[in-house]
């Protein structure tokens, strides 16, 4: 009886034990079902640029010669974003704002290279892709939009710096258009052409000049169409990118 008595404990506890799990289980699904919701709700007001960004984070379309630009894209540079357009040398910057590794580069170079603009020491070029996702869509069309208002790189400058997990929907219309404020950018106008998507295939144009030129990583740098060495440690050291901006003729 004493040995039966201990085996029925035994199988009520792995029962329990069972319940439990089966119970923790649940609340973590229905947690995770909320979570989607409210990712859906954040995105929702955006949902255009998502939508669109879906083809040119899978399909590499060729690149539209009829495509609504910003004002500074430059046809002859795949449509990048151009800054100096007679200076020399020239510098290629092809990144997606919801890259880690992107803003390892920004936090050791970006300065150098906003240097450069503002003294146009050199012809710079910005490439906004978009390989990781629907929030890369929505930041590379807002980068667009701030470019309009020659806010570009202050808008560049201030996603990097406050970089969030990739594809958290923290990136919703309201905390886009707060961004743009905090960047000096007109609240309506700004929030209008992120809502509407405007420049969203622009964005896909850039995705397939990227796809033309072999860029299949971010970021990539390039000087005078040379890619900086990506094994010596210059996208993460200030002292060699200003070494080979310099062997490139930069003073």
């Amino acid at each position: 009886m004493a040995e039966e008595s201990k085996e029925s404990r035994s199988q009520a506890r792995l029962a329990a034990a069972a319940e439990r799990k089966a119970l923790a289980e649940a609340a973590a699904k229905k947690a995770r079902r909320s979570r989607v919701f409210v990712s859906l709700a954040v995105i929702a007001p955006i949902l255009l640029v998502v939508i669109v960004g879906v083809s040119i984070s899978l399909v590499k379309s060729k690149v539209d010669s009829t495509v609504t630009a910003p004002l500074t894209a430059s046809k002859m540079d795949g449509y990048g974003l151009l800054f100096n357009g007679t200076a020399t040398p020239q510098i290629d910057v092809w990144e997606d704002f919801q890259c880690p590794a992107c803003k390892n580069f920004e936090d050791a170079n970006g300065a150098q290279v906003r240097e450069l603009v503002q003294n146009g020491k050199a012809r710079v070029v910005f490439h906004s892709l978009s390989f990781l996702g629907a929030e890369s869509v929505i930041l590379a069309n807002a980068g667009a939009c701030a470019a309009d208002q020659n806010k570009f790189l202050e808008l560049h400058d201030y996603l990097f710096k406050n970089q969030k997990p990739e594809n958290s929907a923290y990136w919703g219309l309201s905390r886009v258009t707060a961004a743009g404020v905090a960047a000096g950018l007109n609240e309506n106008s700004f929030k209008s052409c992120v809502k509407s998507g405007k420049f969203a295939k622009w964005v896909e144009t850039i995705g397939a000049d990227g796809a033309k030129n072999n860029i299949n990583q971010t970021p990539t740098v390039l000087i005078n169409g040379k890619e900086i060495d990506r094994n010596a440690g210059a996208y993460i050291d200030a002292v060699l990118f200003k070494k080979a901006l310099a062997d490139a003729g930069v003073k």
